[in-house]
Formats: C-alpha cells, sequence, structure tokens
C-alpha cells in the first residue's frame, strides 16, 4: 500500500491506496498544534502500514531533498507550525520513504496524472482560498528552485477607483492581498459567497486574476491553467477571468489556444478538491520507486 497526506491549514487528510489507487482507508483531522496532529496521523499510518508517503503540505515549506531541513515548515503565519519538520517527525515514527512537496504542487500532479492534465506536457494548478498558490508541473516532475513557488505574491496593476489597500501582512496589494477569500472579506466584511455575482469586487478579482494568468502565461508557458480553491467556486468568475487574461494578453501569443475559445485552457480542476491527493498518492510512488 501507498500512503498520502494533504496538509492543509485547516485540516489534515491521510489515505492509505493499493497498486491500483483505491482507497483502502481514509481519515480527516482538524490541523491542531503539530504534536496533536502528527498523533493522529502517525497513528493512522501504524494501523495501516504502507511501503511509502507522499505529502503535499501547506508552507512556505523546504522541499529540496539536498537540504538538511528538508520537510521543515518555515515562516508560516501558522505560528505553532513554524520552523517544525515533517518529514523528520514521521519519518523517526514510521521509518519509510517520505517525499513532500507543496499542496499546489502536489495538486498539479495529481491533475497531470488523472486530471485535465493528461496528455499534456505542463499543468500550471493556481488555488485561490485562503491564500492563493500556484504549483507548476513539466513532464511530470514539479517545479522547484532556490525554494518552492510563491506565484501568489506577485504584484499586479490595482484599479484606480479599486481603493482597497490589500491585506497580506508583506506586500499588502499582491495578487494574494487583493483576491484571497480574507482579502474579499476585508473589503467588505462580509464573505464572497454572500456577495451578488454583479458585484464590483468580482471585476476587480476577475481583472487581477487575468493579469496573473498572463504574466504565469509568458514565463511558463503552460498548456493547460486549472483555478482551484474556495474563491474559485463561484463559477461566475471563469468567464469574467477568461475575458481579463485575453484583454491583457492582447493578442501577443500568436496561438490558436490563446487566440480561441479559452474555456478549454483556463478551468476548474477536473479532480476538484481531491486533485491534492491524488497528487500526493504519486509522489508516495515515486519515492517509493527510488528506494
Amino acid at each position: 500500500m501507498y500512503g498520502a497526506i494533504e496538509a492543509g491549514g485547516t485540516k489534515f487528510v491521510c489515505a492509505a491506496v493499493d497498486e491500483e489507487m483505491n482507497i483502502l482507508d481514509q481519515m480527516t483531522v482538524p490541523t491542531m498544534e503539530p504534536e496533536k496532529t502528527m498523533k493522529e496521523v502517525i497513528g493512522f499510518f501504524k494501523k495501516n502500514p504502507v511501503k511509502a508517503i507522499g505529502i503535499g503540505a501547506f508552507g512556505p515549506i523546504e522541499i529540496s531533498p539536498n537540504k538538511e531541513n528538508y520537510g521543515q515548515v518555515l515562516n508560516t503565519p501558522k505560528l505553532a507550525w513554524r520552523w517544525f519538520n515533517m518529514y523528520k517527525e514521521l519519518t523517526a515514527a514510521l521509518n519509510i520513504p517520505i517525499k513532500i512537496d507543496t499542496d499546489v504542487n502536489a495538486a498539479g500532479l495529481g491533475e497531470y496524472k488523472e486530471g485535465h492534465g493528461v496528455g499534456k506536457r505542463s499543468v500550471l494548478y493556481i488555488t485561490i482560498g485562503t491564500g492563493v498558490g500556484a504549483g507548476f508541473v513539466l513532464n511530470g516532475e514539479t517545479l522547484f528552485g532556490l525554494t518552492h513557488p510563491e506565484m501568489g505574491h506577485i504584484l499586479v496593476r490595482q484599479n484606480k477607483e479599486d481603493v482597497f489597500k490589500g491585506n497580506c501582512p508583506t506586500h499588502n496589494n499582491c495578487l494574494e492581498g487583493l483576491v484571497s477569500g480574507p482579502a474579499i472579506e476585508a473589503r467588505l466584511g462580509i464573505k464572497g459567497h454572500e456577495l451578488g455575482e454583479d458585484h464590483i469586487i468580482w471585476d476587480y478579482v476577475a481583472d487581477y486574476i487575468g493579469q496573473a494568468l498572463m504574466t504565469y502565461n509568458l514565463i511558463l508557458s503552460p498548456e493547460i491553467i486549472l483555478i482551484g480553491g474556495g474563491v474559485a467556486q463561484q463559477a461566475h468568475l471563469f468567464p469574467k477571468i477568461r475575458e481579463a487574461f485575453k484583454k491583457h494578453m492582447n493578442g501577443y501569443i500568436d496561438h490558436e489556444i490563446i487566440k480561441g475559445n479559452l474555456e478549454e485552457y483556463i478551468q476548474y480542476p477536473k479532480l476538484g478538491q481531491k486533485a491534492g491527493l491524488v497528487g500526493s498518492i504519486y509522489l508516495a510512488k515515486e519515492i517509493a520507486l527510488q528506494k
């Protein structure tokens, strides 16, 4: 069996699967203090012995296997988890191969393997919810360099009529500071799903996301862009995002996909909220083969 952990900021989802990807057992626990959460996770895999575990984790987190602090949560706003090392904790308790990547890289890998990315060389997966993050998969490999990508913190040009200062504690009005769920709520004091579809805020949000997608496209040239997360569940946003993307691209990229109908190029993930868990299973299979 293989193990998978979707280690999110609000909950941990653990699964044990067989070679055919059938889930044999699954558990969800709230993200508590590291010691309490890890006790539950370790207990699950003691009950369900697996040959390897793949983890798609919230971050920032060290995902370079060559680093001494591989698997350590870094400067996260979740203070109790700051500097906690998931990899060392689980390896010491279970003594099996473990591979850790970001939650968005794992979700992108899941879509590459079993979702809208099947048959494509590259997939860009973006989540817009409590925060904004993105993962990139090329030929089955997830992207990381000095650190993992932090695409949610790029700067966008703010609408002159939009006086919101942004709520990112580091950058104020970066993409995350303008379009995340908490940013939308901070503007008006109500959550996004309580706003009408014709509210002006959605025009701003779609425009900022469209700008970001243009930037991502020009740098990474992904074959498909998938947008998940709580904010992306507002289905009425997608036509506006596609329109904004095309407006900002302004015909620069001479490709039929970019110049044509964008419904297949920019869309919601096929696996929905399961993408991260599916990707984590493939991380487990990868590390098991390497060992």
